[in-house]
């Protein structure tokens, strides 16, 4: 198949907006990365998401619902429509547009033991909206094949492995996705990747900064600059179960709360909430079937330097850098990911693989929605 222009779609547990990134790739060995974009969401659309996943915990099938789920869940979709408007109403005049989409909406639930995986977005609204086919709920099948439904990113990170520049491909590589929930994926010279999620990644953070301080996020870290790390509550949460089972294995956003940290002051909880998600990503290694060489981080978490020092005080020899480093954009990397999966899905390629979530055999998906 020749490559086409494709464009990922994604609202990470973060949930702080919407990011998008044009790929022209053949969902395979071609990839060439485009412009991409972020639109956020302001504060109290937000709080509204937030309020959606007390609610989701009702949910017991794949399309309830229950309260005012279905409005949200037209809102965001609309949300997504204007920001591919937007994007494409920037290109330079006469630039190609994308001929499909990679949507993944916004995750409200997340119950892998149970194969329960929720994404609001409606597939065939936004290609209506767009004029673009899409491809969305591309978690689906791989939990239908007995696998987590995440992460679903290794295989394009794998491809990303590939395209390093010469002097940085020191296999195994590791990418370090740090967004609300951290994920890993160890990439080999030969064979297929291993990933699973490693533990929190800015999701407590932000909480705990939100409910102390009231603002939304930890900034570059400069509330956790004034603290310190409490080496007990590390140590505590590192205690969760979670941590000794084997991958594959996957999060929901609410799987680790602030219990531990009642007490702390803000700075301190803010360092210290960094240090346990450095520590959950180190201590991820472990399951790993050899240490890596060169660590990549993306995602937002790169962006606080404790977490990143942090992971470069327990990395022994490996080098630490990020995306950037590399040549990568750690924003937009995970938007690239949907639109390599959409183009994957189109193609019939897998999405997900045994070592990656645990499926029992190598698994596409993505359900394909025409502008009709």
């Amino acid at each position: 198949m020749k490559p086409i222009r494709a464009l990922g779609l994604m609202s990470g547990t973060s949930m702080d907006g919407i990011d998008m990134a044009l790929l022209h790739t053949d969902g395979e060995d071609h990839v060439e990365r485009g412009p991409s974009h972020f639109v956020a969401y302001e504060s109290a659309f937000r709080r509204r998401i937030e309020q959606a996943l007390e609610t989701a915990k009702t949910i017991e099938r794949r399309d309830d619902r229950p309260g005012d789920l279905a409005e949200l869940e037209a809102e965001i979709t609309r949300r997504h429509a204007a920001a591919v408007s937007d994007l494409l109403a920037g290109l330079p005049a006469g630039a190609p547009v994308p001929e499909l989409i990679g949507f993944h909406g916004q995750t409200v639930l997340h119950r892998p033991e149970a194969g329960l995986t929720v994404q609001l977005g409606d597939g065939a609204m936004l290609a209506r909206e767009t004029g673009i086919a899409c491809v969305h709920d591309m978690r689906a099948e791989d939990m239908r094949q007995g696998g987590q439904g995440a992460p679903l990113v290794p295989v394009y990170h794998a491809a990303l492995a590939c395209s390093l520049p010469e002097a940085m491909r020191r296999f195994p590589v590791c990418f370090v996705n740090i967004g609300g929930i951290s994920n890993v994926t160890w990439v080999p010279e030969s064979g297929d990747p291993v990933a699973f999620d490693s533990g929190p990644g800015n999701a407590l953070i932000d909480q705990w900064v939100q409910r102390e301080g009231g603002i939304p996020f930890d900034q570059d870290g400069r509330i956790a600059s004034e603290g310190g790390v409490v080496a007990g509550v590390v140590a505590r949460y590192l205690d969760n179960p979670f941590f000794d089972r084997k991958g594959p294995k996957s999060l929901d956003r609410g799987d680790f709360t602030l219990e531990q940290a009642e007490g702390l002051e803000l700075a301190d909880g803010a360092r210290t909430l960094a240090g346990v998600s450095a520590a959950a990503i180190l201590r991820a290694a472990e399951r790993m079937p050899a240490p890596p060489k060169l660590w990549i981080v993306c995602g937002g978490g790169r962006k606080n330097p404790h977490i990143v020092a942090d992971l470069r005080a327990g990395a022994g020899d490996a080098d630490v850098i990020l995306a950037e480093d590399a040549g990568l954009d750690g924003d937009a990397m995970e938007a690239e990911a949907w639109a390599y999966l959409a183009v994957r899905s189109r193609r019939g390629l897998p999405l997900t693989f045994p070592t990656t979530t645990g499926c029992r055999a190598p698994t596409s998906g993505g359900i394909l929605m025409l502008p009709v």
